[in-house]
Order: structure tokens, then sequence, then C-alpha cells
């Protein structure tokens, strides 16, 4: 089966899918991180420049972990805002579903961890590792998912590639004492400051980057997506590769474990397509990102007018990062954005839908989803062209 689905994959070219356009307007807001944790507030960020660590250069040094007040005011936003049908705006959050255990790790010992190696990892089912402490955060992403403003995906088991940080651990070199400095103020890694630790299926290499073996993905997807269905009572359906970094063998695992929609970046923007496995493919068109760039909102709309006008969802990528507010507030400027981004454009189309990948799935499969009232007939044709590139919002 596993050897189908990647031949399937090799058989698929860009000039043999076929777009799939819709005569709605399709709202979908996609967003990574969540549940990962950072820098630990404002005792962790202390500890760190107490180290020598010089920090608040980039939006990344004041990256946390959501709390649920964070989560809740994201939740009673989007529950404020409705598409043609009364249906309320939702966010795909896509998780990672473990993050370092501070508590147990003896870094110094190749002894210690898991399959001889010194890292060691607790699972978001066994809570938050170490001192980290985030009261009524679970049961606000819940509640969320009940009101039916947030849907999970897979975001992984962990963001930062093991092989990587194992690697750079056994060499005991400089690499491998700032992480042990970072592990001590039960912080990970700020990726901006240390790009080697890579991304989950690609380890940095020195002209390009090398993908983990079929094998060694398989394992990874396969533990995520078992704590994913036991945090969300459900397999995952959509799935969002760290750093966008993900190959055949990535997509040949996700598809084993029930995932059928893949997000892809911004950087090749194209209109959805199915291909011959039964996975669609959705390109995010919109970057969304007010603590990295702050721009006018109707500058999101132009880029958002142009995925309407092409027959494109508007797929709005967003990172958890946007609404933290521990070290810096950034959620309040996205929220308020937000809101206006939100308004202006359910203003500017009386049949506007605001949907989740699942609801794509079904929509660019079925021609209909589930909407607040019962089933929403939406047209789908295809095209030949994917249609020519543009940037979305950066």
């Amino acid at each position: 089966m596993l050897n189908l689905i990647r031949k399937s994959w090799g058989r698929v070219r860009s000039s043999q899918v076929r777009g799939l356009l819709s005569n709605r307007p399709l709202v979908v807001l996609q967003s990574d991180d969540w549940g990962r944790v950072g820098v630990r507030d404002q005792e962790g960020y202390e500890i760190l420049r107490a180290s020598g660590i010089s920090l608040g250069e980039q939006p990344y040094d004041f990256y946390t972990l959501e709390t649920a007040e964070d989560v809740i005011a994201l939740r009673d936003l989007l529950k404020r805002h409705r598409d043609s049908t009364g249906r309320p705006a939702c966010l795909v959050m896509n998780f990672v579903t473990a993050n370092l255990n501070f508590g147990e790790m003896d870094v110094a010992s190749k002894a210690a961890g898991e399959n001889g190696s010194p890292i060691s990892l607790r699972p978001l089912t066994a809570g938050l590792p170490g001192k980290w402490s985030r009261p009524g955060l679970f049961e606000a992403y819940r509640q969320g998912m009940t009101d039916g403003v947030f849907h999970p995906a897979l975001h992984g088991l962990t963001h930062f590639c093991w092989q990587a940080v194992d690697a750079e651990l056994a060499n005991r070199g400089p690499r491998a004492l700032l992480l042990r400095t970072f592990w001590k103020a039960e912080t990970p890694y700020i990726h901006w400051r240390m790009p080697w630790v890579g991304f989950e299926y690609a380890a940095p290499g020195l002209r390009r980057e090398r993908f983990l073996a079929a094998e060694t993905q398989a394992a990874l997807i396969q533990r995520a997506a078992e704590t994913f269905a036991q945090l969300f009572f459900r397999a995952p359906i959509s799935a969002c590769a760290p750093g966008y970094r993900a190959n055949e063998d990535t997509r040949a695992s996700w598809f084993r474990c029930g995932v059928r929609v893949v997000q892809n970046g911004p950087d090749q923007a194209m209109p959805p397509h199915m291909d011959e496995s039964g996975m669609l493919s959705v390109y995010r068109t919109v970057e969304f990102e007010p603590s990295q760039r702050e721009l006018p909102v109707e500058e999101y709309l132009r880029f958002a007018e142009d995925s309407f006008a092409r027959g494109w969802p508007v797929v709005i990528s967003v990172h958890a990062i946007n609404f933290h507010s521990t070290l810096k507030d950034f959620r309040g400027p996205t929220l308020r954005t937000l809101d206006l981004l939100l308004s202006a454009l359910e203003a500017r189309h009386s049949d506007l839908l605001y949907v989740h990948d699942g609801d794509l799935y079904e929509i660019m499969t079925q021609g209909r989803f589930t909407g607040e009232r019962g089933p929403v007939s939406v047209t789908i044709t295809q095209s030949d062209r994917l249609g020519s590139r543009f940037a979305g919002a950066r």
C-alpha cells in the first residue's frame, strides 16, 4: 500500500493536475505551532539573558506559548464573525503534539532519554513540561472546538529535527552548549538563532536539506497522530509539515494515518488540486502575520480579491505567535486587524463562506459541505491551468 501511494505521488506533475475552482468565495484560516512551548515567559527570558543570550532582536525572541486568555479572546472574536449561512469563522489549528521533557532530560548522558538519545519528550496528553504552566489552556482549546471556531489539525510530534539535534549533542561543540543553555531555561530553541536544528522531517545539510528516511518519518508521524487522536478523539484529516518541509514519503505516511488535506506554504501559490491517491493539496494565499510585519487591511484585501477572482479559496496564514501576550502583546494588534479584515470580507461578499480544511475536502470531492442550517452546495469546476503564480501578502 505504501509503495502504491509513493508511486501515485511520483506520477503527479504540475502539468497533469487540474486546479479546482469554486463559484463561491471561500475563506480558510490556517495557523501553525499550537501547543509548542518557546521562551518560558519572563522567568525564562531573564534566565537566558543572564546566561549571555541577547534577546529582543526579532519577534520570535518573544515566542512563548498561548495562554487560556489568548485562546478565549481569539475564540470570542471568531464567534462574532458569521458567513452567509450564519456559520462562524473557523481557525485550523495545527498542533505540535509533544514538547521537550525538560524536567527529566539528562542532556549530558547518552544513556538518558529515548532510543539512546538524550532527548526526552512529553506529549500534550501528559500536560506541559517542567515548570511550564497554562491553567485552563486545554479546556479553552476544546471549548473553541465545541463552539465550531477551532478545527484541530496535525503539525508534527516536534517542530525541530530530532536527528539534527542529536548529532549536535553528540559533537559536544558550541552548538551543544547553546542547546543546553536554552534547555536549562526550559526553552527548546529559537529557530532563527539556530537554524541547524532543522525542521521535523528535514535535516539541514551543507548544500541542501536532507529528508529523513521514509521509515523514520512514518514512525514520527504515527506517534504524532496517535497523540493527536488521544487529545481530540479523532484522527487528523489535515496536516502541515513544520517549515512546510514535506516530501512524498511524508505525504504517504500522512495518508496512512487518515490525512486527506495537505497544507502548503504561500511560496508556490496554486488553486487546490487532488492527487491520484485522493489527497487535496491546499496553498496559502495571504500571509497575515502582524507580529512580523503589519500591513494595512487594504493590502490583505487586495490579495484576497485576487484569489476570489481566480476562483481560489482565500487561505489565510496566521501563526500562533500572533496571539501570544505574555512577553509581548502580539494578541491585541492581531485581533484588531483580523476583526477589520473579516468584517471587510463579509461586507464585500454577501455569499461568503467560512470553511475549515475538512469542509474544503468535502466541497472539492462532493460539491457540498454541512453548514449551520444543513448542506450547502458549492459548484466546483476544473481547470487545466493551475494559474499564474502570485505572491501573497508578506
